[in-house]
């Protein structure tokens, strides 16, 4: 029988999910009524920057009709011509879309045992992807420095420049907070990654 993760590693794996599951699509009238109405994170005594995220995209949720949020996506992120928002690890490493980073990504995916679905439509080095990824390395049992070496390479060098342009996109309402989110994420991830790179070296 295989054991649950541990509540700390699926609230890690839970955040992962929602911002993987923001990007990717637009959130439905359940899901935007679910956030709307979601509790406050308290992680210390202190108000940290997650926390005001967290608050913020939950008050935007309330204030903002499904319809509009809705748009606000296809606005960002679809176009016929260039989107306001590419979110993908190639275009900001190496300045166009499906070059080396991408066959580098798909590389590592394999080592992993992971494999684009069929029928997906989003790229592997799509931030929502990625996102995705690391939800099924925590869910899977994947080591803390696999998860690192697989953040540092696929994530850690591009995703501040890209949820930068996210939170300033012409008309980012709902979406310049889900980029606060991600952003104030990542950032205890990375610090949680180096305290344990730390740890494993003395």
């Amino acid at each position: 029988m295989r054991m649950p993760v541990a509540q700390e590693e699926q609230a890690r794996a839970d955040i992962y999910g929602l911002i993987a599951r923001l990007l990717l699509a637009p959130p439905d009238d359940a899901l935007l009524d679910s956030l709307a109405g979601a509790d406050a994170i308290v992680s210390t005594d202190t108000e940290q920057p997650l926390d005001r995220a967290w608050d913020q995209l939950s008050l935007t949720a309330r204030l903002l009709p499904f319809e509009l949020v809705r748009d606000e996506y296809n606005d960002l992120f679809i176009s016929t011509g260039v989107p306001r928002v590419n979110p993908y690890g190639s275009l900001y490493l190496a300045g166009f879309l499906h070059e080396k980073p991408l066959a580098a990504l798909r590389a590592d995916l394999a080592k992993l045992g992971l494999a684009r679905r069929g029928g997906a439509v989003e790229t592997e080095d799509h931030l929502g992807v990625l996102c995705e990824t690391m939800r099924r390395l925590i869910v899977d049992r994947h080591s803390v420095s696999a998860q690192k070496q697989f953040f540092d390479a696929h994530l850690a060098t591009w995703h501040g420049k890209c949820l930068a342009h996210l939170r300033q996109a012409e008309g980012a309402q709902f979406y310049a907070r889900v980029a606060d989110l991600a952003a104030a994420f990542f950032e205890i991830e990375q610090q949680a990654f180096d305290v344990a790179e730390d740890d494993a070296a003395d």
